[in-house]
């Protein structure tokens, strides 16, 4: 609906480089209110927040990832949200593209919308996707979708847009502190039966953008497998 209030949330981490960036490109009037989470960073994060007039809520101890958006989903539900959108301040993800991504879930057409980067193999590796990251992202989404039935052309995007109705229905603070966190959310919006859309969204990497290294990226891609057999054992479904 027309009313609907919209917040963005910034679960950020040293993000000093880039946040002025990523709200400067912002584009007005997409949101009511941005919540910045900030993680426990040791740069200027908080300071140009301040500068640029966003809702602060800073933890004293880093959290981890998912502990980060654990904070920013509550806060956006206290703050009154109807539309939720997550947005890395890492400028990794092209933020013009909220609003089409917060059309598709005001109009209703779908429950949450994923920014996904997998349009071709060529544009994701020249546009500086690590190789092992891309051939990673391309196994892990295929097992995903085959344990699902569902067939997202991309499951480890950080650019999401969902309606208040996700986050109340899904028990988001039982999930892992880390990167898993957002693999897990995935699974138990469908095993809640919530509908998920898509919009493509160009590649950034680039030295400033946070990424994960391949130490922790091995991690990451053992809990996804984690979590898929979890899925299918109905750890997920027996949280409805």
């Amino acid at each position: 609906m027309a009313n609907d209030k919209v917040i963005i949330v910034l679960p950020a981490y040293n993000a000093a480089q880039t946040i002025k960036q990523t709200v400067d490109d912002i584009p007005r009037n997409t949101a009511d209110e941005i919540i910045l989470v900030d993680d426990g960073s040791h740069d200027e994060t908080i300071k140009l927040a301040k500068e640029l007039g966003l809702t602060i809520f800073q933890h004293k101890e880093n959290t981890g990832y998912g502990g980060n958006q654990k904070t920013c989903y509550r806060l956006a539900l206290e703050h009154g949200a109807d539309i939720i959108a997550m947005l890395h301040p890492d400028y990794q993800y092209d933020p013009k593209l909220l609003p089409p991504m917060i059309e598709f879930i005001r109009q209703g057409y779908f429950d949450m919308v994923l920014g996904s980067r997998i349009r071709s193999r060529k544009e994701a590796l020249d546009n500086g996707m690590p190789i092992y990251k891309y051939f990673s992202n391309r196994f892990l989404s295929l097992v995903e979708n085959l344990a699902t039935g569902h067939n997202l052309s991309e499951w480890h995007t950080g650019m999401r847009v969902y309606s208040r109705k996700v986050l109340e229905s899904i028990p988001f603070q039982t999930n892992s502190d880390d990167f898993v966190f957002d693999t897990e959310v995935l699974f138990q919006v469908i095993a809640h039966n919530l509908t998920i859309g898509e919009l493509s969204v160009p590649v950034r990497y680039m030295k400033e953008a946070s990424s994960i290294n391949f130490k922790r990226s091995m991690r990451y891609g053992l809990g996804t497998l984690g979590v898929i057999y979890k899925y299918l054992t109905g750890k997920y479904h027996a949280q409805d």
